[in-house]
Formats: structure tokens, sequence, C-alpha cells
């Protein structure tokens, strides 16, 4: 089915990209020159990343064992080989389609010859460096807050990054209770699988706690009726700590894996992150 889609143009040569319910912020530069006429074309490129892999939907809304392996759409097969990677049977290749189609574009842009690319799909995003490019990633502690509580410093050490963040107040349901659970990895697809893992693994039970079928919150979710967190209550902080225990265990058999460089948790103000956040935050 055709999609309405929209650009838009933003400050400092971006373009925000709308494609159904896909928002994407776009931003490439060549040294210091932002390079606003690429970022039109790859907008332009994004709807068709999106409209081809909308085409697979009832597929990836299901649970990734009962998914073909051999789909020759590429951002599908990437959703799937992320979810498989994170070694969770219940999951959906839809824990990946935000970070994955964010870092298709930023590869166009990238192969294009840009050399630093920002592309933000709703707070899942994928960063491209070239030698001596850097940026500042905002993080925020809190998903219900607009603003940022910490900023991340990148360099071209990697030529490849993905961020990505789940939690109460999300995009997204949550199993969870994170105020936020930002992941970084190689790229934005794998750190979106990831953010949703260590998101729902940090949870505890406590009264003031009510779940809710996840088609009952959202008629739409690939969830079906698996119960996922509405609201929590404030939490003693004994609690706090074992919700942010439980993430950070799974996080870092993550990072013993290799599949991510490191996260951030926070649990109603109560902030944990592995050392890779701690060597590059700025507060």
């Amino acid at each position: 089915m055709p999609y309405e889609t929209a650009i838009h143009l933003l400050d400092k040569g971006a373009v925000m990209a709308e494609c159904g319910p896909m928002r994407l912020v776009i931003s490439s530069f060549i040294g210091k020159n932002a390079q606003r006429e690429m970022n039109v074309k790859a907008a332009k490129v994004s709807f068709g990343i999106f409209e081809r892999t909308a085409r697979f939907q009832d597929l990836l809304r299901a649970v990734h064992e009962s998914v073909p392996r051999d789909l020759e759409e590429p951002v599908a097969a990437k959703m799937i080989s992320s979810v498989i990677s994170m070694g969770e049977p219940d999951l959906t290749p839809m824990a990946a389609v935000a970070g994955t189609i964010a870092d298709s574009v930023a590869d166009f842009l990238f192969d294009a010859g840009m050399t630093r690319v920002i592309v933000n799909n709703g707070g899942d995003i994928a960063i491209r460096l070239k030698e001596g490019a850097s940026v500042a990633v905002g993080i925020r502690d809190d998903l219900r807050k607009e603003s940022f509580s910490h900023v991340l410093s990148l360099d071209s050490i990697e030529p490849s990054w993905g961020i990505a963040t789940s939690g109460l107040g999300g995009r997204s349901l949550t199993r969870g209770i994170a105020s936020a659970a930002c992941i970084i990895a190689r790229d934005a697809s794998v750190a979106d699988a990831a953010a949703t893992v260590v998101g729902n693994a940090a949870c505890v039970e406590d009264e003031s706690l009510i779940r809710r079928d996840a088609v009952e919150m959202d008629p739409y979710t690939d969830l079906g009726r698996m119960k996922v967190t509405e609201s929590i209550g404030e939490l003693s902080e004994e609690k706090k700590q074992e919700a942010i225990r439980r993430g950070m265990k799974r996080a870092r058999e993550l990072m013993e894996r290799k599949m991510i460089f490191g996260a951030f948790l926070s649990v109603q103000g109560r902030v944990e992150m592995t050392g890779f956040f701690r060597e590059r935050m700025n507060c």
C-alpha cells in the first residue's frame, strides 16, 4: 500500500523525512559543510527502504524463530540477523526496525562520500564518521523528559556507531521498568535490538507495577498478548538497584559476546553505566 511522504527542511542543512509512521532526521557533512542536497536525496532513498521493508511486515512481526532466514530484502534480513544475535526466542525482528532503517540511510550517505553522517529514527541513531570527524550525542536518563541529562562524545576510532534507547515512555512497549536503557554498538540495528533486551531485563516485582496485554496498549503491536509495563510507582532504593543490576547483567552478557560496546541504564533517577559511557560522557 502507498504511504504519504514528505520532506521538511530543517536548520543547518538537515532534513526530516516522513513516510507513514517513520520520522527520520538526516544530517550529513563534508568537513564542516552541511550537505542539504544529499540529505534530500537520502530522504527519498529512505522512502523506498521503508516501503520495501513494509512489504514483509507480516513476517517481521512474528517471533524470529518462525521467520525465514533467506529473505532477499537486505533491510529485512538485517533486522532478523540483529534480533537472532540477541539470543531471545520471543523477540521479533521489529525490535530492530528503526535502527536498521537508520543504518541503511546512513550507509547510503557515507558511501556517497560524506565525512560525517547522523540519521536519527525516533531516537535510534546511526552515525558514520570518516577519519578526524566527531559528534556529540545527547542522552536522556528519562524518556518522558525532553531535555538531555548527559552528552556522549564519539570520534572516528570506529567509522560506524549505533545508539538506541528503550524504556518506559519510549516509542515502543517494554516489559521492564527502566526510565532509559541506552545501548551503543557498531550499528544502530544491533543497538536497537539490544536496547529492547536490556530494557526488558531491567525489572522487579512491586505492588505498584501495572502490566497489561501489549495489544490492549497498542492494537498494532507485534507483541500480541505478551504482558508489558503500563506504569509503576516510586520504588525503594533497593528495588531500583535490583532492576539496574538485572539490566546491567544482561548488557554485560552482550558486551562479553562483542555484540555491544556499552550500556547506560537509569531507573527513577538512579543511573549506572559501563566504562565506555563513563570515559566518553559529559554531564
